[in-house]
């Protein structure tokens, strides 16, 4: 480990449990042949929702991904994340009876992922059991479900992969949840959902797919008054000018379009969203992209992520804001 960064135990405010126990004009909103609040699941044609050859072929991408790195790891508790973990590994996982070691750091990996999850959900703050939930780009919907344990109250997810939302409902309709956690098939800039109807809002590495003024402006218009949004994500240093080439690695590899730290900031104001916290979790998220680098389910991307924060082009930011 490279010891010139703090441990993520020295972060302020960040706490990592061991378990988890634009200026545009909107467009109309997707036909709905159910309403949002109904139980049984809305249906929308591809067409609404995948509106530019670049959206298609991201979702394309992810109706096809099956990659063990986010499967394996989902498959140790049920909770199917698409996003990277935070804290200091258990040493441990690299000790002890060779078999064993891979599922070992597997389970590690996953438990860092789910404290990821955690810290983002802490910063929602209160959320009561009558009040919604929005995941936008919901992945497999491993947040979700999290969301839903925490504050018992619904949460709605929203993915342009309809492979994506059938997984997820599959997994609230095992976990006996479906009536609380829903998936839908929709695009983040557009949902078509109500207007002032969540309590919280959050993106989970899934900003670096789409303009942020549009996706704020949407985010804007669906949150209540007061409501809170949060994002974790990664971003490239502007103070360094641009992107760096490990950087450019990584939107290569995930067909993405990392934006610059400055732009989220921009975006929010321009949207009556104000930062509340800001924590750079760039140091805490090193550990697992370590652990990772060890691991069966190693993509390649690990030396370009480790790179580009060890060099100080890259941030792994989380940024809570209010609606107001």
């Amino acid at each position: 480990m490279d010891r010139s960064f703090p441990s993520a135990r020295s972060l302020p405010c960040l706490h990592v449990p061991h378990t988890w126990k634009h200026r545009h004009r909107r467009k109309e909103p997707p036909p709905m042949t159910t309403t949002p609040d109904a139980p049984a699941q809305t249906s929308v044609l591809p067409s609404t929702v995948l509106r530019t050859a670049y959206q298609k072929s991201v979702a394309d991408y992810w109706n096809k991904e099956k990659d063990p790195v986010n499967l394996r790891l989902g498959d140790v508790d049920g909770l199917y994340h698409h996003h990277y973990g935070i804290g200091d590994y258990d040493p441990s996982a690299l000790e002890g009876p060779e078999e064993t070691r891979d599922a070992r750091i597997i389970e590690e990996l996953h438990r860092l992922e789910s404290a990821q999850a955690d810290v983002l959900l802490d910063h929602l703050g209160t959320v009561r059991p009558d009040q919604r939930l929005l995941d936008a780009g919901c992945g497999r919907g491993g947040s979700s479900i999290m969301a839903n344990a925490r504050f018992g109250c619904q949460v709605d997810g929203v993915s342009i992969s309809q492979a994506q939302v059938d997984f997820a409902n599959e997994q609230a309709r095992k976990r006996g949840v479906a009536d609380k956690v829903r998936y839908h098939f929709r695009n983040m800039l557009d949902t078509g959902l109500p207007t002032g109807a969540f309590q919280g809002i959050w993106n989970n590495e899934s900003t670096m797919y789409v303009d942020l003024f549009e996706l704020f402006a949407e985010h804007a218009r669906q949150l209540a008054y007061g409501g809170r949004y949060v994002v974790i994500t990664g971003c490239y240093n502007d103070v360094t000018g641009g992107r760096s080439k490990a950087v450019s690695r990584i939107d290569e590899h995930y067909t993405c379009n990392i934006h610059p730290r400055s732009a989220y900031f921009k975006a929010m104001a321009a949207n009556g969203l104000v930062p509340m916290n800001v924590v750079d979790l760039t140091a805490a998220t090193i550990p697992y992209w370590e652990l990772r680098a060890q691991s069966s389910v190693a993509t390649g991307v690990e030396d370009p992520f480790l790179t580009a924060y060890r060099e100080g082009s890259f941030h792994y930011l989380l940024i809570a804001a209010d609606r107001i």
